[in-house]
């Protein structure tokens, strides 16, 4: 069943797609994936664009970002991102650091693809456009944590740092840890070449994976019937890192959503060939 459902909106409403069974288990929990439409943003970038990285206008991003977190049930000085590098790093956001990133990029995370918190009213963000939104919340210690997953963040295994993170900072307990795979670019769409490939095998191998046998429906990722090229999986290349950083597999939820296919709802930063928008993941507990 898909976790991550849409929510109807209305014109000058965000379009959000809501992890639908964690906020019905805990009403405080604000978790799920925005959309393209119910922004300001002119094109190539409307309307919905959360990013102050890719050209768009600056005021036009603020907007979106007070938009969505209003309908969040959320201030908007609650928005807090880091500056995403494609790498491991995750940063531990504590009450002072409420708002880091909102109005400008210099106040972010710096070199930061992982966020966690334990703090009420503060809502962790991260941007895409065809990468992978990794979700975390610990029910018990009340903490939540986001990570922003292209190849290099998955093959450097930031959903583990996450996982860590959140044992070292919170005293988290895997088995009782819940996780959730955002909408990304689908296998079918996601073609890469050897060189990509040369750091995934030797992680597939981590995992407990024979990557001699590569053709092997176990593995995430298939042969293209382009010469030198695969297809790869990072949704599913997650979700076996999840599982070895001690996450039940039962309380891991997997998103069907391909951002490539459905360019309608989603940025697309392979289908629109780079000049495009981002969606916003989005995690956080109310004060109320």
């Amino acid at each position: 069943m898909e976790p991550f459902i849409g929510k109807t909106y209305q014109e000058g409403e965000p379009q959000i797609l809501e992890l639908q069974k964690w906020a019905a288990a805990e009403p405080r929990l604000a978790a799920g994936f925005t959309g393209r439409g119910g922004g300001v943003s002119e094109p190539p970038y409307g309307s919905l664009n959360l990013a102050l990285h890719v050209g768009d206008r600056p005021e036009d991003v603020l907007e979106n970002r007070r938009r969505l977190a209003l309908a969040l049930g959320f201030e908007p000085e609650a928005l807090t991102c880091g500056e995403q590098t494609h790498g491991s790093r995750v940063a531990v956001v504590t009450a002072d650091d409420r708002g880091r990133g909102r109005l400008d990029r210099e106040s972010a995370f710096q070199e930061t693809d992982g966020l966690v918190t334990d703090v009420p009213g503060i809502l962790l963000t991260s941007f895409y456009a065809d990468c992978v939104p990794l979700y975390f919340f610990d029910p018990v210690h009340r903490a939540v944590g986001l990570a922003h997953a292209g190849w290099k963040g998955t093959v450097a295994e930031i959903a583990a740092e996450v996982v860590k993170t959140m044992q070292e900072t919170y005293g988290t307990e895997t088995e009782q840890l819940l996780a959730a795979i955002g909408p990304s670019i689908g296998e079918s769409a996601y073609e890469v070449d050897d060189k990509v490939m040369q750091h995934v095998w030797p992680l597939l191998e981590q995992l407990g994976n024979d990557s001699g046998n590569r053709n092997e429906a176990v593995h995430p990722y298939k042969e293209s019937p382009n010469d030198g090229r695969w297809l790869l999986n990072l949704k599913e290349l997650n979700r076996m890192i999840m599982i070895k950083a001690g996450i039940m597999p039962s309380h891991i939820e997997c998103t069907g959503w391909c951002t490539s296919t459905h360019v309608e709802i989603f940025f697309s930063h392979r289908k629109e060939n780079g000049k495009t928008g981002r969606m916003a993941s989005f995690i956080g507990l109310k004060e109320r």
